[in-house]
């Protein structure tokens, strides 16, 4: 029979084999997907069989943008990367699926580290390293297997420090499910827009994601307060083995309360409860260059103990001929970035 190819439209039979695996992402889930569906995108939801069995999974998403409509695929595919004709027959059916949807190219940020090996595999299928990321590729992750102690005692010392200080200094840290206050990270972050000056994320984008993880009781949104104002949030989803942290930002009000330390000690205990063993931090900047526009990021999320790991860059295959143009404008906007 040989590999098939054929869209899935049983969330079961879907999450059931997503979380069956090592890497187990998020950006692979059937809720992804349906939060891209609010975004006005639309998601495929491919399964691939060899022999008729279930070996693999693609969540493809056709994306609509000024720049040209492409596809996407997002911490995927997952599949078996030393059977080299599993990833062929998927390329060849995602080529001609991106010429009957007239997509310019198709974008795929691989769940693989960054290795040479892996590099030749996209290499040999055509691909180019896209311009820009496709979400984080140099990410921060802590093993939250251990206990407590173990924990605090990996972290660098301003971090325990700055944790314990937070709650001497009175910081409350709660969580909620209500939608609407994800308005209030939308705020914060908008503080931080003007500090920093990066493009945010829309309203509609985090609650849609908010909402759709929270479907499945696999969102909560943790708020730390001090004299009563929030003055720090964070989105932390919760899918397998993982916690992610996946958006957080920061008021000013009062610089030196460090709520945010707080509030990541909190969620760490809220994933433990909940059977997580990897509490990802998300990305990091590439380098440690203090001229990197994540170099506070990066250092506060270091902190806390861990390792890094790099995946795979974004990875392009060109369908169009005007796929140049593309990265060119993809190109200029994130030198313009600092990226």
């Amino acid at each position: 029979m040989g590999v098939s190819i054929q869209e899935i439209t049983d969330k079961k039979i879907w999450e059931r084999f997503v979380l069956s695996q090592k890497r187990a992402c998020f950006l692979q889930s059937w809720n992804w997907g349906e939060f891209r569906k609010k975004m006005g995108d639309v998601p495929f939801r491919l399964g691939i069989f060899s022999n008729g069995k279930l070996t693999g999974v693609a969540l493809v998403v056709k994306i609509f943008a000024k720049r040209g409509v492409h596809f996407i695929c997002e911490g995927g595919p997952l599949i078996n990367w030393e059977k080299r004709d599993i990833f062929t027959s998927l390329m060849d059916y995602l080529t001609n699926l991106a010429h009957i949807e007239k997509a310019l190219f198709i974008r795929i940020r691989p769940p693989i580290l960054d290795t040479p090996k892996n590099r030749e595999i996209f290499k040999n299928q055509g691909f180019v390293n896209a311009p820009v990321h496709l979400h984080a590729e140099t990410t921060w992750e802590l093993d939250i297997s251990q206990d407590g102690q173990e924990i605090l005692s990996g972290m660098r010392k301003t971090t325990r420090n700055m944790i314990r200080r937070a709650a001497k200094e009175g910081v409350k840290v709660k969580t909620s499910k209500d939608p609407k206050d994800i308005e209030t990270l939308y705020q914060l972050q908008m503080e931080t827009v003007r500090r920093q000056r990066f493009v945010p994320f829309s309203l509609a984008f985090l609650k849609n994601e908010f909402e759709s993880f929270l479907a499945d009781n696999q969102a909560l949104l943790f708020l730390a307060e001090y004299q009563g104002q929030v003055i720090s949030a964070a989105l932390i989803l919760f899918y397998g083995r993982e916690a992610i942290y996946h958006y957080a930002a920061n008021s000013l009000i009062f610089p030196k309360i460090p709520g945010s330390y707080l509030l990541i000690w909190e969620a760490m205990k809220e994933a433990q409860k909940r059977g997580c063993q990897i509490f990802n931090f998300w990305g990091i900047a590439k380098t440690f260059s203090p001229r990197h526009p994540w170099a506070g990021l990066t250092l506060f999320k270091t902190g806390f103990g861990g390792k890094r790991v790099d995946f795979l860059h974004a990875q392009d295959l060109p369908i169009s001929k005007f796929y140049p143009i593309v990265y060119l404008f993809e190109t200029l906007r994130r030198i313009r970035r600092g990226l």
